[in-house]
């Protein structure tokens, strides 16, 4: 239909419906002219009379007996298909993909995501861990977790967790025959657990700060991993020193089973965000994750 306008099909509806426009433009919440003059835009469109008024009533024609028949129904369904829409939005559904290294999954977002797949049973959660620099929108993520000072400028970052700091811990026993590093280049002359940067196929470069003084070190030893846990494993075995969130490490630290190194060349940095295209438009589900993973400082009045 030339120039279709589905709001004057719609106040055409209402009109031919109540056979009265004080009535019909109640319900619509217009003024009675603005509908009159609504309906007769409809019949300049159509080139056809659709209602004839009188004083008491208003009927219609044979042209908007054929409109209201053919064109009310479908009216009535596409009203239906926003209500719909309107009910997904306050019950947010889909599938939301998340990448994160492993640290960052099991400490940070499996709390929030626990609680958002209890209240919102149609939401449904898939994190992938890799330690590689990926690119979340090549590969479909809806979003990924990072410190912040790794993130993109054109990404939208979140912050979810406070400042951090890396460890390099090592067991008793590794240190039973060895000496403890004063520095990060005495690293060279050590035992230390590898970590292989997935995407990119390197070795991860442990990185050190002192005084504005920055260091990287390339490490070498028997055990390379993609994972933090195994590396973990390894260092509490005896086989050789870990470099991982100090988080990660804190426990072990505290009971003796690990004995940190190198405490005061780590120093703290910008903590995990969670980061997304900027262009990309949030859905419901995903909004509800992002407000459920953003920090609040408790220092923070």
């Amino acid at each position: 239909m030339p120039g279709e306008n589905l709001n004057d099909l719609a106040a055409f509806l209402v009109v031919a419906k109540e056979q009265n426009f004080t009535r019909a433009a109640k319900r619509l919440g217009v003024s009675q002219s603005a509908l009159s003059q609504t309906v007769r835009s409809l019949e300049a469109q159509l080139g056809l009379r659709l209602l004839n008024r009188t004083t008491r009533r208003v009927v219609p024609t044979e042209a908007g007996e054929h409109l209201l028949a053919s064109v009310g129904p479908q009216i009535e369904d596409i009203k239906y298909q926003l209500m719909v829409l309107s009910e997904l939005r306050d019950k947010p559904a889909g599938t939301i993909r998340l990448t994160a290294t492993e640290y960052a999954a099991e400490s940070i977002l499996w709390p929030a995501v626990e609680r958002l797949v209890t209240g919102y049973p149609d939401i449904k959660v898939e994190i992938l861990i890799d330690y590689g620099l990926t690119d979340i929108v090549r590969d479909r993520f809806d979003a990924g977790v990072r410190p912040g000072g790794t993130i993109a400028k054109d990404m939208v970052a979140v912050r979810i967790a406070p400042d951090m700091r890396m460890a390099v811990a090592g067991s008793p026993e590794y240190f039973s025959h060895r000496s403890i590093p004063s520095t990060p280049q005495e690293l060279i002359e050590h035992i230390c657990i590898n970590l292989r940067l997935s995407g990119h196929g390197g070795l991860y470069a442990w990185e050190f700060e002192k005084e504005g003084k920055e260091v990287n070190v390339h490490v070498e030893g028997q055990l390379v991993f993609n994972t933090g846990n195994l590396i973990l494993k390894a260092a509490l075995a005896g086989r050789g020193l870990a470099y991982l969130p100090e988080g990660q490490l804190e426990s072990y630290i505290a009971s003796g089973k690990l004995v940190r190194v190198l405490n005061e060349w780590c120093e703290p940095f910008s903590g995990y965000h969670l980061y997304y295209p900027s262009q990309r438009q949030p859905t419901p589900a995903f909004a509800l994750l992002v407000d459920a993973l953003r920090y609040s400082n408790p220092k923070k009045s």
